[in-house]
């Protein structure tokens, strides 16, 4: 499990982080250091987990680091939600992340079984 970059779970987690970034360049300057920031981290950590944990020399380890990154999808999937309460981001870039969101979630939950 050691090259992390052949995994389409951790490729995909990358493309949410830019897309993240991307989409979350129109929020309001204020949030710069508040939900902005909280957002791309958890974004960040779903791809970094997977790939520290595909480093690992076990399997119980590796998983331990899919739970770490699957935490913080759900931390990310909460952030978009008061993002788009509060207007900060459209419906259809909403939609479009979490759609994302979702794919990575199951993802992660599939590759922790096959690791079993």
């Amino acid at each position: 499990m050691k090259n992390f970059k052949n995994l389409k779970v951790w490729q995909k987690g990358i493309e949410l982080v830019v897309d993240v970034y991307k989409k979350t360049n129109n929020f309001p300057n204020e949030e710069l250091y508040g939900l902005t920031s909280q957002i791309k981290r958890s974004a960040i950590s779903i791809p970094s987990n997977i790939a520290e944990g595909s480093g690992r020399g076990s399997k119980r380890d590796f998983n331990r680091f899919l739970d770490i990154s699957l935490g913080s999808s759900f931390e990310l999937e909460t952030q978009l939600i008061i993002a788009k309460r509060l207007d900060f981001i459209n419906e259809e870039d909403f939609s479009s992340l979490n759609q994302q969101l979702d794919e990575e979630q199951k993802m992660i939950i599939g590759l922790q079984k096959s690791l079993k």
